[in-house]
């Protein structure tokens, strides 16, 4: 088994690996950045990741390429935020802004997008692996059915059915008690 031998530090592993995924991070990153230099980095950060950390792979939760799909998307989703910051600090700082930090409702919106983030950043680490990235796919990159379907290799049914379950099972966590603090 692959993973076996990538815990074994294998490095043949790691290249058999990386030649049956990269075109798959690569595409992905690209997609999800519309940036050829970012999807490279995002694609050696990936498989970094791998080589580095490969019992994080659970595949009781999910297949090897949507674990590899999933990582390659927060990575994806986590430059392009960070470059936007920097973009809008530096947008600020060359015309002369000063942000008050100190307004307390702005600060206070701040605080509550902070918990949501962590919050359901907490509970899509808890969703399966194929689950969680089917929804990812749907709703932070936009894709369609059959675009998730296309990308994770699995039939349309199955991409729509792992994102319904995806969302009975966000829904349940959030429970009825707390659906007021997610609006």
């Amino acid at each position: 088994m692959l993973l076996a031998r990538l815990a074994a530090g294998d490095e043949r592993a790691l290249g058999i690996v990386y030649d049956q995924h990269a075109d798959m991070v690569y595409g992905l990153a690209r997609r999800v950045t519309r940036d050829d230099h970012l999807a490279r980095e995002i694609t050696q950060e990936v498989f970094t990741y791998l080589w580095s950390q490969p019992q994080r792979v659970d595949l009781e939760r999910g297949s090897l390429r949507s674990f590899l799909g999933v990582v390659t998307h927060h990575r994806a989703v986590d430059e392009i935020r960070r470059v936007a910051r920097r973009t809008t600090a530096e947008s600020r700082a060359h015309n002369g802004e000063v942000v008050d930090a100190g307004h307390e409702s702005a600060v206070l919106e701040a605080a509550t997008q902070d918990w949501r983030r962590e919050r359901l950043s907490a509970m899509l680490d808890q969703l399966p692996a194929d689950q969680r990235a089917a929804l990812e796919l749907a709703y932070f990159d936009g894709r369609t059915y059959r675009e998730v379907a296309s990308i994770l290799g699995i039939p349309e049914g199955t991409a729509k059915s792992r994102m319904r379950l995806a969302l009975a099972r966000l829904r349940t966590m959030i429970g009825p008690e707390n659906a007021r603090a997610w609006t």
